[in-house]
């Protein structure tokens, strides 16, 4: 296929559609700012009719709901509250509908003017009612008829709702209970649906996401089978010839179309209204990397333009008729993205409004300005400060009321079994366990990924529950791959038996100390708190008895030209650092422990920086505060922030280095969730005797004392004494050797 990608600052795409002008009061988009959150503008709908679309048009993204924190809140949008808002809908005056599944279990209004309110629901369950009166079990998917009545994808009940705008609940097919069957609605079965679209004539089209196949709801009540051969695969064809991966999203266009989100197969499909399944997008890819991954949400224009929320990446991406593509938001990289975007929907007006499922929040993304003016940037993500989950305390292992050995910490260099050192930073805390022991849930907890699970068989599979993930075990087996629990884990097999796949439908509950598979040939339970770009220091959510009073270790302070070559000449007991010269870099190796670690164990600092005090030690210019540059708290899903953190010959021994070395570059910055390279500029300090500082801390707030001051005489190229000669050995010396 085609690809039309231009990226300008930040990585957005121009924007050249007809109509800008009148949109050109709005303003670019910046970075993301947590809190405080002034009240979004109410929206206002375009009074003609819809211009035509273009591809690539530059984007700005504006906050509608949501601080980042879950929770259940109703009233203006800057205080409004949301779980795991998912499917979104949007009508002719400007209302949006949100299904608001995680803890809420409610179906939920924002007004045009902002005001979030309740429509339906209000407990888990599987009622019919009007109002709270009608309960949800984890709701997905939603679309909105002609007549303005809401169909829900009611994932967690394996069933289709209706809902009346008058807010009256209906079953419109399902039994409540999960399986497969077509015939009369009250009769029908389905497993875990998330996607749902209705037509023009009343048709309701569900992705049946955990049956891998695409069902119709006619206006007569019959549930039929429109596509799908009922197991994870890939292929087109006709009817149940063809293959789906977990869909999770369904679009119906003017002429009868159906576009599917096909999320495990990384593809858009589409569907005729006689079943034949054709292709439209694949694993897209740009500059080698994919763009097109995991789609998760879809969005049709009036004029056939598709957009795609994508969950690998957290992006927004285009698509013209004829299969032209181009990325609409996060095409700068992973810095600010979002998170799950489950939800998207055209307002009148089209703009785009989307749910971020994971972020608790609910965006706009409209237009940007044609000359952008200078504004507050808008928060993306989870809240930052937002609190830990509830533990109690627990551990992963057994027993969970005990401590238990910490060996990896979040920032530490990791490597790839290819050779490279320096592939990635570690995202989370390594927690020892025996191989073959149980992985336990340390807080009550719901699946809220369609696909929450990953690497059936390899040392990285893992589960992610909630806003945790616990990684290196066998997910829903013992150590001899017996299943656990078949209610709650779903093992496919092939023809042969061979294990390919553990499925954990969204919406599946686990409660504190539930069994959620075993322990690896890792040997240790690799626990991470938050999602990948927003990963979160791991010890913050407290472990019973955890203690750490040893401070960190530094064995060396070296400072390194442009080249890497550390400086070594001395003059009068000071190390030379020439004033002239460019792009030194500072590099201290340091290690960690914390109490009841063995010996020989080494782990990664929290946090680290340099200050430089003169002769007195009194901070030098420029130097008053300590430049804290390394701070390991919100790790950057690019992984080339590992190169720019650690210098070379970093590594641990498990990716082949002969020890556990951790080499940081404390010139450079990373934290906050972003990187940059960086040095020290030598030529900003007149010449004379200067301290290097550097300040090394864990996460408990232990300081390196030890090792910490590198005194340097920093000079003009004139005042650095040439290298004295090597005195020769004496023939006596010579001859004795």
């Amino acid at each position: 296929m085609t690809l039309r990608f231009r990226p300008p600052r930040r990585g957005l795409l121009l924007f050249c559609a007809a109509g800008v002008a009148a949109l050109s009061t709005f303003i670019l988009f910046q970075q993301r700012k947590p809190a405080p959150q002034p009240a979004p503008p109410a929206r206002v709908l375009a009074p003609a009719g819809p211009a035509a679309t273009a591809l690539g048009w530059s984007a700005r993204i504006a906050l509608v709901s949501g601080d980042g924190v879950a929770g259940l809140r109703d009233g203006s949008a800057a205080q409004a509250r949301w779980s795991d808002p998912w499917g979104i809908a949007v009508d002719a005056h400007g209302v949006s509908y949100v299904a608001d599944a995680g803890e809420n279990n409610r179906i939920r209004r924002i007004a045009a003017d902002g005001v979030v309110s309740t429509l339906a629901g209000g407990r888990e369950g599987f009622a019919d009612g009007v109002g709270a009166a009608a309960a949800f079990n984890t709701p997905s998917g939603l679309t909105l008829d002609n007549a303005g009545n809401l169909y829900v994808a009611d994932t967690g009940n394996h069933a289709i709702r209706k809902i009346t705008p008058q807010g009256v609940v209906t079953t419109l097919a399902g039994t409540g209970t999960a399986g497969y069957r077509d015939g009369a609605a009250a009769q029908a079965q389905f497993d875990a649906p998330i996607g749902v679209a209705v037509d023009n004539a009343g048709k309701v089209y569900v992705a049946d996401t955990y049956n891998d196949r695409i069902r119709v709801i006619g206006t007569d009540g019959i549930v039929a089978t429109l596509a799908g051969a009922g197991a994870p695969g890939y292929g087109d064809g006709v009817g149940t010839e063809a293959s789906f991966d977990t869909p999770c999203a369904v679009a119906i266009d003017k002429s009868g179309t159906l576009w599917v989100a096909d999320t495990g197969n990384g593809a858009i499909r589409r569907v005729a209204s006689d079943g034949k399944v054709g292709t439209f997008a694949r694993a897209t890819m740009l500059d080698d990397k994919p763009l097109l991954r995991r789609p998760l949400s879809l969005a049709l224009t009036h004029d056939g333009f598709l957009y795609v929320g994508d969950m690998a990446h957290g992006r927004v991406l285009q698509f013209a008729p004829d299969a032209q593509m181009a990325v609409l938001t996060g095409a700068d990289g992973d810095g600010d993205r979002f998170v799950r975007p489950a939800g998207i929907a055209l307002d009148a007006a089209g703009v785009l409004q989307l749910t971020d499922a994971a972020s608790h929040r609910v965006h706009e993304i409209r237009p940007a300005a044609a000359t952008p003016t200078v504004q507050s940037p808008e928060p993306i993500g989870p809240a930052p400060d937002a609190p830990p989950p509830d533990t109690g305390g627990r551990w992963p292992v057994r027993p969970q009321n005990v401590r238990h050995e910490i060996v990896g910490t979040v920032g530490e260099a990791r490597g790839a079994y290819h050779g490279d050192a320096l592939d990635h930073l570690h995202d989370g805390l390594d927690i020892h366990n025996n191989v073959g022991a149980a992985v336990l849930a340390i807080t009550d907890a719901k699946i809220e990924d369609p696909l929450p699970t990953w690497g059936v068989d390899e040392l990285r599979e893992g589960l992610s529950l909630d806003a945790l993930s616990y990684i290196h075990m066998r997910v829903g087996r013992n150590i001899k791959d017996a299943e656990l629990d078949a209610t709650r884990f779903q093992l496919l097999r092939d023809e042969t038996g061979a294990l390919y796949r553990v499925r954990v439908r969204r919406g599946t509950r686990f409660n504190a100390g539930d069994v959620l598979g075993t322990t690896n040939a890792m040997a240790h339970v690799h626990l991470t708190w938050g999602d990948w770009g927003y990963t979160r220091n791991a010890i913050a959510l407290g472990f019973k008895d955890f203690a750490d009073r040893v401070p960190p270790s530094i064995d060396s302070v070296q400072v390194e030209d442009a080249n890497g070559k550390a400086f070594s000449r001395k003059q009068r007991g000071r190390l030379v650092v020439p004033r002239d010269a460019h792009g030194v870099a500072i590099v201290v190796e340091a290690w960690d422990q914390v109490d009841g670690n063995e010996a020989r164990r080494r782990l990664g600092l929290h946090s680290l920086g340099y200050q430089i005090l003169a002769k007195d030690g009194s901070p030098a210019p420029g130097f008053e505060q300590p430049h804290m540059t390394l701070v390991f708290d919100r790790i950057p899903a690019d992984s080339a922030a590992t190169k720019v953190a650690y210098a070379a010959k970093s590594g641990i021994t498990v990716y082949g280095s002969a020890a556990t070395r951790f080499r940081y570059v404390v010139t450079n910055n990373v934290r906050d969730g972003k990187f940059a390279a960086g040095s020290w500029q030598t030529d900003q300090l007149p010449a004379g005797d200067y301290t290097v500082r550097i300040i090394a801390s864990d996460y408990a707030g232990n300081m390196a004392i030890k090792n910490r001051d590198l005194p340097i005489a920093l000079l003009d190229p004139a005042d650095i004494e040439p290298p004295k000669p090597e005195r020769k050995a004496s023939r006596a010396k010579r001859s004795s050797r």
